[in-house]
C-alpha cells in the first residue's frame, strides 16, 4: 500500500468515525429521557411548592415515559436546593423547582453560592397565584383601607407574622407597608402553618400567605381575609378583592413555580422539557388541580420565562432594598 492511499484509508475511516459519533449523539438527544429524572424541591414536603412539584413529576412521568423522582432539599431560604442543583450535571436529569424566594435572594443575601441568572437555564414556569392578607378577627377592620388607617393610628405598628425571612410572604407585605406609607412588624416564623396558628391565636395581627394555606382558616371563620395580591381576583376566591382595588392602586404581588437547568444542558433537552411542561400544563385536569389549590397554571417557552425572571429579580431588589431587608 503506497503512502497516499494509506492517507486517504485514514480519511475515509476518520470520516465514518465521526459519523459515528455524530450519530451516536443524536440518538443520545433523542431517547432522553433514559433514566429517572430528580425533580429537587427547595422545601420540606406537603407545602404549596412540594404539592406543585409532585402534580408536574406524576404528569411528566406519563408524558415522557420516565421516573420522576421529588427529592425535598429544604434550608437556607431555599438555596440549599438551588446549591444542590447548580453543581448537578448538566444533562437534564436533575431539576429545579424554582419559587419567587429565588428571585428574592440576590438582594437578600450577600453570600449567594450560585447565580440565579448565570448557573441555570430556564425551562418553564409552572404556576402563578395570589397571596391572602388574612387577619385574626378580633383586628377591628374589615377591609384594606380600614387596614392602612389603623396601622397608621395604632402606636409601634402592626406586628405581622410570615413563614420565614425573605419569603414572598415578607417581601410582599414589605411592599404593602412601604406603597402604603405604614410601620408593620416583621415577625419571622418556621414554616406557614407556626405563623397562621400564632394569627390565629392573636399573637399576631395579620399575615400575608398563600391561599392554599390559609383557605381552611378563612372557611372555617378563625381568620378573615381582607384582599389578594394579584393584580385580578383569584378563580378559587372570586369574591375576596385585590388590594389594588380595595384601596392601594398599583399593588401587585404573586407567588410562583417553575423549572430551571443547570446551565450548560443541551438545547434538544431543554426544548423537550418544556414541550411536556406545555402539555401537562394545558391539560384539563392539571389546571383544574391547581385551581383547587389557589394557583393558575402557567406555562412559557424558556426565552418569555428568562424575561419573567428578570423582572421578577429587578422588582423585588427594589421592595428588599427599601425595606432594608438583608440575610447574611
Amino acid at each position: 500500500m503506497t503512502l497516499s492511499s494509506t492517507r486517504r484509508h485514514m480519511v475515509v475511516w476518520s470520516a465514518l468515525a465521526l459519523c459515528g459519533l455524530c450519530a451516536s449523539a443524536v440518538h443520545a438527544a433523542d431517547a432522553y429521557p433514559n433514566k429517572p429524572i430528580r425533580l429537587v424541591v427547595p422545601y420540606p414536603p406537603g407545602g404549596p411548592t412540594d404539592i406543585v412539584a409532585r402534580v408536574i413529576a406524576q404528569k411528566m412521568q406519563e408524558e415522557m415515559g420516565q421516573t420522576w423522582v421529588v427529592d425535598n432539599r429544604p434550608g437556607a431560604g431555599a438555596n440549599l436546593g438551588a446549591e444542590n442543583v447548580a453543581r448537578s450535571p448538566a444533562d437534564g436529569y436533575t431539576l429545579l423547582v424554582a419559587t419567587t424566594a429565588h428571585a428574592i435572594n440576590p438582594s437578600l443575601f450577600s453570600n449567594l453560592s450560585y447565580s440565579l441568572q448565570e448557573d441555570f437555564l430556564p425551562v418553564s414556569q409552572l404556576t402563578s397565584g395570589a397571596l391572602v392578607i388574612v387577619a385574626n378577627p378580633s383586628l377591628p377592620v374589615e377591609d384594606v383601607k380600614g387596614l392602612i388607617a389603623l396601622a397608621k393610628s395604632k402606636e409601634g405598628g402592626l406586628n405581622f407574622a410570615t413563614s420565614g425571612n425573605g419569603q414572598s410572604t415578607h417581601l410582599a407585605a414589605e411592599m404593602f407597608s412601604a406603597m402604603a406609607g405604614v410601620k408593620m412588624n416583621h415577625i419571622p416564623y418556621k414554616g406557614s402553618a407556626p405563623a397562621l396558628s400564632d394569627v390565629v391565636a392573636g399573637h399576631a395581627d395579620l399575615m400575608f400567605d398563600t391561599l392554599l394555606s390559609a383557605t381552611p382558616f378563612i372557611k372555617s371563620g378563625k381568620l378573615k381575609a381582607l384582599a389578594v395580591t394579584s393584580a385580578e381576583r383569584s378563580a378559587s376566591a372570586p369574591d375576596i378583592p385585590t388590594i389594588a382595588e380595595a384601596g392601594l392602586p398599583g399593588y401587585e404581588a404573586i407567588a410562583w413555580n417553575g423549572i430551571l437547568a443547570p446551565a450548560g444542558t443541551p438545547a434538544e433537552v431543554i426544548e423537550a422539557l418544556n414541550a411536556g411542561l406545555k402539555k401537562v400544563l394545558e391539560s384539563a385536569d392539571v389546571k383544574d388541580r391547581f385551581a383547587s389549590q389557589g394557583f393558575a397554571a402557567t406555562w412559557n417557552s424558556p426565552a418569555d420565562y428568562k424575561q419573567f425572571l428578570n423582572n421578577e429579580i429587578s422588582t423585588w431588589a427594589q421592595v428588599v432594598k427599601d425595606s432594608g431587608a438583608r440575610v447574611e
